[in-house]
């Protein structure tokens, strides 16, 4: 197991927790001393360690048991889990348009029905109303699905499990039918290739989802030289007029729309693809069982 990311006092005493130390024992681990870690547990996320502290966190965990990397791990999980039940319960509470799939738990956002600038000509088309995921299908999301139905795990998750560090991060390595195959699970569809350009574009026509201007680092492409995909709420200056994340950059998305028998359209770009293949009026497609580090989904539903 990897070291985290940004170690701040709620990790120390996730980590504590999983070695199930006392505070006194686990702060000469560490190499502080107990009242220094007493300071860290109670300020939590408010306070960030300084790299000698971060580094020498990053060795003990390194060195725990494969038992105690696991505790750590599930604790994160369950962290993570609840400040995104927390976040969803706040959004909802301020915004009347968004909604809480009652399958899957996604957050869904609503795109009233009319006329919107489509591909690259801007031409007028009509859109029925639809709800549409907020945030891309996650790793942590289509593991519920596999879970549930023994469907096939993705290829980059070892065992049959998706990485710790990639929970909130796109679900790749998946072709058209594995994501028609969740979207089914979940009773929920692929956006046609309109519905996902509506969302990412607005009723006005938008170069880009924040507007007009070209701004690389509003989204994950091969400019910004991350060179893997990044956590669903990362570009938060990126999001569409909806408040729909990662329409520019990080993965390609699969669509239901078909192209020609055996393949279908793909929107968005990815942190493989160039800026200026970044605009969602650009089109794409892809045979069904394409798959890639960089390829995965959302879905809609009109109900």
């Amino acid at each position: 197991m990897t070291g985290v990311t940004r170690w701040t006092g709620q990790e120390v005493a996730l980590l504590r927790r999983a070695m199930r130390q006392t505070g006194r024992d686990f702060a000469a681990m560490v190499g502080v001393s107990n009242r220094q870690l007493t300071t860290w547990e109670s300020r939590g996320a408010t306070i960030e360690l300084r790299p000698g502290n971060q580094a020498a966190l990053d060795t003990l965990l390194a060195r725990a048991g494969t038992a105690i990397q696991q505790r750590f791990a599930e604790l994160l999980t369950e962290r993570a889990a609840a400040a995104e039940d927390e976040r969803t319960e706040e959004l909802l509470r301020r915004d009347a348009r968004l909604f809480k799939h009652p399958l899957d738990g996604k957050l869904m956002v609503r795109i009233e029905e009319g006329i919107f600038l489509s591909g690259p000509r801007n031409v007028p088309t009509w859109v029925d109303s639809f709800l549409i995921d907020i945030y891309p299908t996650t790793n942590a999301d289509f593991a519920r699905f596999v879970q549930a139905t023994s469907h096939r795990p993705p290829r980059h998750w070892p065992e049959g499990r998706y990485p710790e560090a990639l929970r909130d991060h796109p679900v790749v390595w998946v072709d058209w039918n594995d994501a028609a195959a969740y979207v089914r699970w979940c009773g929920k569809g692929l956006p046609t290739s309109q519905q996902w350009e509506k969302a990412a574009r607005g009723p006005n026509g938008r170069e880009y989802p924040w507007g007009d201007e070209p701004t690389a680092a509003k989204c994950n492409t091969a400019e910004a030289g991350i060179g893997q995909t990044t956590p669903v709420t990362r570009y938060q200056s990126g999001v569409s007029p909806y408040g729909v994340y990662d329409l520019c950059g990080n993965t390609w998305e699969w669509c239901a729309t078909q192209e020609q028998p055996g393949r279908f359209e793909l929107k968005g770009s990815a942190f493989t693809s160039p800026f200026d293949r970044a605009r969602p009026s650009l089109q794409n497609a892809a045979n069904t069982t394409m798959q890639d580090n960089d390829t995965a989904f959302r879905c809609v539903t009109t109900a």
